[in-house]
């Protein structure tokens, strides 16, 4: 239920045709993939949900954001696809969407930070709730975002 569950679910999809390992300066990504050469696709995982509020979290590093940056310039459009273990279920993010929840975060912060950390919850019956924290306070929600279940692959190919 890592990435092969994903790009399995791709490979599946009618409008399927390809898919290639994305290798930004001639050095293979151990997550970013092309997909019918015009869709770029970053795979991250969370295995169980964490805390009081079972929260799957997906810590998006410096190093991630410009690996991301690279995808975008190599294709039309980007996706991220959080891959929930313990849930079996793959949320699907469009990278524009993630440039929003951290643009709202760094002006609640005045600045950069080393990495940005997007939420997710699952509970039964219910779409995915994706956001972040503000910064210096708890039990408080940004930029949440509602997400079908169901939008995995078939929002990559829309």
């Amino acid at each position: 239920m890592y990435h092969g569950a994903a790009l399995t679910q791709v490979a599946e999809h009618p409008s399927f045709k390809a898919i290639n390992a994305f290798s930004p300066n001639s050095v293979r990504s151990r997550s970013g993939f092309l997909i019918n050469t015009d869709v770029g696709l970053y795979l991250k995982y969370a295995s169980d949900p964490k805390g009081a509020y079972h929260e799957f979290i997906f810590t998006f590093l410096r190093s991630h954001l410009e690996e991301l940056e690279l995808l975008k310039e190599k294709t039309d459009s980007v996706f991220i696809g959080l891959i929930c273990i313990s849930k079996r279920q793959i949320c699907c993010l469009s990278y524009a969407t993630l440039l929003s929840m951290i643009k709202t975060r760094k002006r609640m912060k005045g600045g950069d930070e080393e990495s940005y950390t997007v939420l997710v919850t699952l509970k039964k019956g219910q779409r995915f709730r994706v956001y972040m924290s503000p910064p210096g306070e708890k039990k408080q929600k940004i930029s949440e975002q509602i997400i079908p279940r169901d939008d995995f692959p078939s929002c990559i190919f829309s």
